[in-house]
């Protein structure tokens, strides 16, 4: 899913020759980005203060659960934790039901993205100045700032709002809507989309109806208005729904399950999906990527490769490494020539787990 068109290779940075091998590379490189726990790579030789007096330009990426200072530094992090920690997961949910987790990992991809920023706004910075950067992305601080409308209802009534499931605190319609062979989204934002809707409906009447007249009416009356609304969806099936509030300018799109998006025409045509055959799997569907170049040339989909497998030619054509040296550094340990899982030490106590492979790509 998400190693298409990268190139993989192992390293072995407990290793005296691996480290020199990433040395040579932080020479040569714009752009190097690490998730290992906090302090990983310091106590490793190969931190930042390390990596920065070898290559003044270097953008040096951090990502961590709780940041790389702090007195939470520490913790043990994965997306549903973080979930968790940052407030997501109080928030999801119905009013009567225990709280429960995004369903995808939302926290992962936040950071990440957040991460792209801020290596893309160093690169942008070093061109004026010359020089590199340590960037970092704490995943409980890329989650705080979904919670906007949570918070907001948090300070305008000085309480902490309760779970709404698929409602919001403050508009009406807004939910998600039983039909035939499903369910549909619909958000009514703006007081056009409540008339649109009712004429969708057939219910024009309901516009002088005192308690669907404002968006504030209909928030007091809400377990009316969604009555109303899902006694009119109920009667469609989800897509002929989105067809007739499509006509009438209304947001609104059906509730589809992966099987059915990963065949959506739509992304197919404009790249971001596409069929490729891999060599274990078969035809399969992979993501491209959601950003788009307009006028530069796409490229090709490759599937993702096998671990180990650009060793020769990252450190032969980058590194200008002989087949012999190659051959020499796998013997010697400084590389592995397969999947292989290394445990971090600090003192006696194992703290993290992680692929050799992961500082250098």
């Amino acid at each position: 899913m998400l190693n298409s068109n990268k190139r993989a290779i192992t390293l072995n940075l407990k290793h005296e020759r691996g480290r020199a091998l990433l040395f040579e590379m932080a020479r040569r490189a714009d752009v190097l980005l690490e998730n290992f726990s906090p302090g990983t790579m310091d106590r490793l030789g190969v931190g930042w203060p390390e990596l920065c007096r070898v290559n003044p330009r270097l953008v040096y990426a951090s990502g961590s659960g709780y940041g790389l200072s702090g007195p939470d530094r520490d913790n043990l992090a994965m997306d549903l934790t973080i979930q968790a920690v940052s407030g997501l997961i109080s928030t999801t949910s119905f009013a009567d039901s225990p709280p429960v987790k995004a369903g995808p990992a939302v926290v992962d991809f936040l950071s990440g993205i957040h991460l792209y920023a801020a290596v893309t706004t160093a690169l942008f910075e070093r061109e004026r100045t010359g020089k590199g950067r340590l960037v970092e992305v704490a995943m409980q601080e890329a989650a705080y700032t979904t919670l906007t409308s949570h918070l907001d209802a948090f300070w305008q009534s000085g309480n902490v709002p309760p779970r709404a499931g698929n409602r919001s605190h403050t508009r009406s319609p807004l939910n998600l809507y039983p039909t035939n062979d499903g369910y549909v989204a619909i958000n009514v934002a703006v007081e056009e989309h409540w008339h649109h809707l009712s004429a969708a409906m057939g219910r024009e009447d309901l516009r002088n109806d005192s308690r669907f007249r404002t968006n504030a009416d209909r928030v007091t009356h809400i377990d009316e208005t969604d009555a109303i609304v899902g006694a009119w969806t109920r009667t469609l099936g989800k897509m002929e729904v989105f067809t007739i509030t499509k006509q009438h300018r209304i947001p609104c799109a059906p509730v589809r399950d992966v099987g059915e998006v990963m065949h959506d025409p739509h992304m197919h045509q404009r790249g971001m999906l596409e069929w490729i055959e891999h060599d274990e799997i078969g035809r399969i569907v992979v993501p491209t990527s959601p950003l788009r170049f307009h006028g530069a040339d796409t490229v090709a989909t490759a599937p993702s490769p096998k671990l180990a497998q650009h060793n020769a030619e990252v450190y032969g054509r980058w590194l200008g490494l002989s087949s012999g040296e190659i051959a020499d550094l796998a013997q010697s340990g400084a590389m592995v020539s397969s999947w292989s899982r290394v445990p971090i030490k600090v003192g006696s106590a194992s703290t993290a787990t992680t692929s050799v492979a992961d500082a250098s790509t």
